[in-house]
């Protein structure tokens, strides 16, 4: 292999030097044979290959054949214009075949040759690689989110990602080169015609002063080796402008393009029967060929007849498919889609959801994208860690994506498919909050901070340093989509637990203390009742990470009751230091108390029903206790920022449940869930 790459090496330098060395008639012909016969292979290769990668020396190739091509022109205009027309056999061969004793023939003939190859093959080639250049180079933030969403869910590992990456890099530097190469090829077809009028030019004058010949002769001898140099260069340059046609025209495929258009043109049998019949109409037009017509038509109608009938058959087999039979693997290639779904399986495919899922419109590309120099997957990841820490849930996958539909700003979340918030960001300005204690104003464009809704402005970056003198908390623009993000999770994290990550959780803690799991899970309390009660703890924030206390916790009260509701209080009643730690402040807990008749009233509405107790409270007094509720929390919003009511154990449940429906922010807390140790502090009463 070694010697052979040295021979490569060799072969450039030597034709470089044909420039300049003259050559013999003998070995021309050898080499413009040799010419044609790489353009030929070149052109097959370009055919057959399934990806474009498959071919990446492609330009660098364009460049080495034009080098050829243009040193074979200049070699052969030095034999023409000295030998008297003589250049060898090649080149009269092709003259003589084109020309067919007619010169001005002949070269209308070749001119129209070299217009189809510069404006036609060449000028389309090269626009299409510009193109395709641009076009992919548009497409890399998109695909480099789609390889770190794979990898953040564990589809792929980082060996599978690194080589995906690594191929969106070559596909861009490949369309890329792509796009100077086909200049190549446009400026062989115009030296190419220099070359030509050079040699038909210089020989008529060289053959009438110096030679002496007649002007017919000279017209005649020059015109054959003039024309038969140009076809001798413009077969295969059009062989090579061609093979750039088809690379740079062509998306990747799982076959070579022989394959896939054959598939193509003829997965259609009923347009090519119209196509047919309507060529058949042609012969009644008077002086047309009919033979030729009908027996072009009868191959076109023949060839749509077979095909219809074997797509009815498969059709057939499609449909056995469907009803439980397995479906062949090459069927779905040759049906269209409908007939592709009739095999309910392949439908089953169309129902995954991600559990939580980002779009963004294609300005943030640039912060979530790792090419580009955005960190948002190490945030995600970092967050993840963080909330495993803080809640003891692990937060799953995030699937990123580009949503041209979207604003060029905006981006939105999603929960199982669904919108749960979204928020525009403006990348190259910093978001300024008021704390509360700002001196003065700064400039900037108003706006409202997506995650907890306080109003804030939108300032370049030259004003960030005065914001923050000024007293305003400045937050980049990843940070607020990070933090907005991380609240809806938070929010809607007891949606996402799922009976399989209780599964997870419980194998985790049976490294530690199987026998806990043994003995509650299943025979106490089932998978099912368990992920309900890590719900209703996680729907109001609290941790889930202590999973020995909960699972002790169902262990002794889940044996004699099954009401999940109850069985959570009992757990939280367990978790009180942890409860408490989340609101107290300095060892004192502010809390708004109920009054006893309020909590009388509650306890006597209880009823009990067929799936557990319930509470029947009339209306009137229901709007009563939430609107003094409500009041009294806006009079002492300003001393504490997430106001905590107290009520007792027993009736905590019940107030919560009516609350939720007016105000589901509001926290409630039992004194059992209060650690003995912090000091309480009533700063209001609800009464009736």
């Amino acid at each position: 292999m070694k010697i052979l790459t040295n021979l490569v090496s060799v072969f450039v330098i030597i034709i470089i030097a044909f420039l300049i060395i003259p050559l013999p008639a003998f070995f021309l012909d050898f080499m413009f044979i040799f010419n044609i016969a790489i353009s030929l292979i070149i052109l097959m290769i370009a055919m057959y290959i399934k990806e474009t990668l498959e071919f990446s020396v492609f330009p660098a190739l364009m460049l080495v054949t034009t080098l050829i091509r243009l040193s074979l022109s200049i070699s052969s205009t030095r034999m023409i214009l000295t030998n008297q027309g003589q250049a060898g056999q090649v080149i009269a061969t092709f003259g003589d075949f084109v020309l067919a004793g007619n010169p001005v023939v002949g070269f209308i003939v070749f001119i129209i040759i070299i217009i189809v190859n510069l404006l036609v093959i060449t000028k389309g080639a090269e626009r299409v690689a510009e193109v395709s250049a641009r076009f992919t180079l548009d497409a890399m933030p998109g695909k480099q989110m789609a390889i770190d969403a794979d990898l953040n869910s564990g589809l792929i590992d980082e060996q599978e990602a690194r080589a995906r990456r690594s191929k969106i890099q070559r596909e861009a530097d490949f369309f890329g080169s792509m796009d100077g190469a086909t200049k190549f090829v446009k400026g062989d077809a115009i030296a190419n015609i220099i070359i030509t009028l050079v040699n038909f030019i210089g020989g008529v004058v060289i053959g009438m002063v110096t030679s002496g010949m007649p002007f017919a002769q000279v017209l005649s001898v020059y015109s054959i080796a003039t024309v038969g140099d140009g076809l001798v260069s413009q077969v295969p340059a059009i062989l090579i402008a061609t093979a750039t046609g088809m690379i740079v025209t062509r998306a990747s495929s799982e076959d070579s393009l022989a394959n896939v258009l054959t598939q193509q043109m003829f997965s259609q049998p009923m347009a090519l029967i119209i196509a047919g019949s309507s060529i058949a109409l042609m012969a009644f037009i008077p002086g047309a060929p009919v033979l030729q017509i009908l027996f072009i038509s009868a191959i076109i109608l023949t060839l749509g007849i077979v095909l219809r009938n074997s797509k009815v058959r498969a059709m057939q087999t499609a449909g056995a498919g469907a009803d439980g039979a397995p479906l062949p693997e090459d069927i779905p290639e040759m049906l269209n889609e409908a007939n592709y779904y009739k095999n309910i399986e392949n439908v089953y495919g169309l129902l995954n959801v991600d559990p939580i899922e980002m779009e963004f419109g294609y300005s943030l590309v640039p912060l979530v994208d790792e090419s580009s120099g955005g960190s948002f997957i190490d945030r995600i990841v970092m967050f993840r860690k963080q909330f495993a820490t803080e809640y003891g849930v692990v937060i799953p996958t995030v699937r990123l994506r580009d949503n041209g539909l979207l604003n060029p700003n905006q981006y939105v979340v999603k929960l199982k498919g669904e919108e749960i918030g979204k928020g525009e960001i403006l990348v190259d300005y910093y978001l300024a909050l008021d704390p509360g204690g700002a001196s003065e104003d700064v400039d900037g464009i108003d706006t409202i901070e997506p995650a907890y809704g306080i109003p804030a402005k939108w300032i370049t970056e030259d004003m960030r340093e005065t914001a923050e003198v000024y007293g305003y908390t400045v937050i980049d623009p990843l940070s607020v989509i990070v933090t907005h993000m991380s609240e809806l999770i938070k929010q809607h994290v007891h949606e996402l637990l799922s009976r399989q990550d209780i599964s997870s959780l419980l194998e985790n803690v049976s490294k530690q203390n199987p026998a806990v799991v043994a003995d509650v899970i299943p025979n106490v309390v089932s998978i099912g009742d368990l992920q309900k009660i890590l719900c209703n703890l996680l729907r109001e924030g609290v941790p889930i990470k202590d999973m020995e206390t909960i699972l002790e916790t169902l262990g002794d009260y889940g044996t004699g009751l099954k009401d999940t509701d109850m069985l959570t209080e009992y757990v939280r009643q367990r978790l009180r230091r942890t409860i408490t730690r989340q609101y107290v402040s300095g060892n004192v807990l502010k809390v708004v108390t109920i009054d006893q008749d309020v909590e009388q009233a509650i306890l006597g509405s209880i009823k009990k029903g067929e799936h557990g107790t319930y509470m029947a409270l009339e209306p009137e007094k229901v709007q009563v206790i939430v609107g003094n509720l409500i009041e009294n929390i806006n009079a002492i919003k300003d001393i504490v920022s997430v106001p905590v009511v107290l009520t007792s154990p027993i009736v905590r449940i019940y107030l919560k449940k009516m609350l939720d429906q007016f105000n589901p922010n509001i926290t409630v807390l039992s004194f059992s869930e209060i650690d003995p140790n912090v000091q309480i502090q009533a700063l209001a009463n609800v009464q009736f």
